[in-house]
């Protein structure tokens, strides 16, 4: 059985990795000749959770990363209190290396669809950060230090859902409407032709008319079963 400590160090790792899920804009530390540089990055989350950038080789932070790989990035909750530390935040420290995915392009652009434009600009290139540690501050004076193997899922659970993730997508995009209807009321999203674009072990993300809305599970999930499940349970709680 778990001690208190345990459990509130489970419930940081929890709120920790799905705040990274759910950013769509960042904060990207580098440093060139021992100066530190900080630009602003719109991330988006690979299966593994490690995480995905789409940068442009005439960025300076791009060419710091070419010399320098070790970098840091920092996502943060909007403050909902008139105190900005009260908002939870998470800095992921890293390595990061410019790769080539069609998979990982396709799951940036699905949460970033703004970008479609040019997406494929020569000077753009796909970037991944794997993790190796970081930092989650759940609120004032709340900080958690995270290790890699907290930023890192389970590689079978990983690898068993990317496995089924696609008959996922089109079978609640194909016929299943009305509880898809569901799940976006109960996250809170409005009401349309929404269409799911990705789904992990964390949760889902949802897009529509160029909007994009994420939606956690209640825990991480282990394969596609249990995915299932989830989104059963998701559509009857948002009824």
């Amino acid at each position: 059985m778990s001690g208190p400590g345990e459990d509130t160090r489970g419930a940081a790792i929890w709120q920790a990795r799905r705040l990274l899920r759910a950013s769509r804009v960042a904060s990207l530390a580098t440093q060139t000749d021992g100066q530190p540089f900080v630009a602003l990055v719109t991330p988006a989350t690979a299966p593994d959770l490690s995480v995905v950038l789409w940068l442009s080789s005439l960025s300076q932070h791009t060419r710091h990363l070419l010399r320098e790989p070790r970098c840091a990035l920092l996502a943060a909750n909007a403050p909902t209190e008139q105190n900005p530390q009260t908002a939870p935040r998470l800095t992921v420290m890293g390595l990061a290396e410019k790769i080539e995915d069609i998979a990982l392009k396709a799951r940036w652009l699905a949460v970033h669809p703004y970008a479609t434009p040019y997406a494929e600009f020569a000077d753009f290139s796909l970037w991944r950060i794997r993790p190796t540690g970081g930092d989650f501050v759940g609120g004032f004076a709340q900080a958690t230090r995270l290790g890699m193997a907290d930023l890192t899922p389970d590689p079978a659970a990983v690898a068993a859902v990317e496995a089924a993730s696609a008959e996922i997508m089109t079978l609640y995009n194909a016929d299943h409407a009305d509880a898809m209807a569901a799940i976006v009321h109960g996250a809170g999203g409005a009401a349309g032709a929404w269409r799911m674009m990705a789904v992990d072990v964390d949760g889902c993300d949802l897009a529509m008319d160029g909007r994009v809305l994420r939606v956690a599970f209640t825990a991480p999930m282990d394969d596609a079963d249990g995915i299932r499940q989830e989104l059963i349970r998701l559509a009857r709680a948002g009824r």
